[in-house]
């Protein structure tokens, strides 16, 4: 795959209709989700991992630290309508794409993809949280808070403290969206045990 609108990415192909695109947290990059199609293990599923836009350290950043996120998330969500958009042309279908987020990830999965004007096929959100939940359900169309939203979070988390990402994703669910929201026993990061099973279930259901 030839993506323009991309600043860099790790394409992995695959037999099938399905597309999951997959954003890194803060720090990393596409090669640090370099393992998650080899362990989802989903047949038919390729994956686009995406690099966010700013250095940061050793790795890049979707966004600005607080109290200066806005900026920066308007301007990655920017970005990523360009390439959902350049995808549907490329014959990826909304409706036949997921997005998975980790921790900045998460959040860009939340705040773009509530807001992108197609509904896709589900959204996975991982150790992360919401900007700004209230705006999020007053701006998000009525379809897409329909769609399938999977958020994950770790009770142990020492880097996003679970209170405030159960608070937010409350707020979501009374506010509109078809969200589900878990916890696993774990810090900041993925569970291979029962998280990791579960999200590839959650999307096995789905394709």
């Amino acid at each position: 795959m030839k993506l323009t609108s991309a600043t860099d990415y790790l394409w992995q192909p695959s037999q099938g209709r399905y597309l999951m695109v997959v954003l890194h947290g803060r720090g990393d990059s596409p090669y640090g989700f370099e393992w998650l199609g080899r362990e989802l293990g989903l047949d038919g599923v390729s994956y686009l991992l995406l690099q966010a836009p700013d250095p940061y350290y050793d790795g890049y950043s979707w966004y600005d630290l607080p109290p200066d996120q806005g900026p920066g998330i308007a301007r990655s969500s920017a970005l990523l309508t360009r390439i959902f958009d350049e995808l549907e042309t490329l014959g990826y279908a909304p409706e036949n794409t997921f997005l998975f987020g980790f921790s900045q990830g998460c959040l860009m999965t939340l705040e773009f993809g509530g807001r992108y004007g197609h509904r896709l096929r589900g959204y996975i959100g991982v150790s992360g949280y919401c900007h700004d939940a209230k705006r999020l359900t007053a701006e998000a169309a009525p379809a897409v808070m329909q769609a399938d939203w999977l958020i994950t979070h770790g009770t142990d988390d020492d880097v996003l403290p679970v209170e405030t990402t159960r608070a937010q994703m409350a707020i979501l669910k009374s506010g509109g969206f078809h969200l589900e929201y878990r916890e696993y026993p774990k810090t900041h990061t993925i569970d291979p045990d029962e998280e990791l099973p579960f999200i590839r279930e959650w999307i096995r259901k789905r394709l």
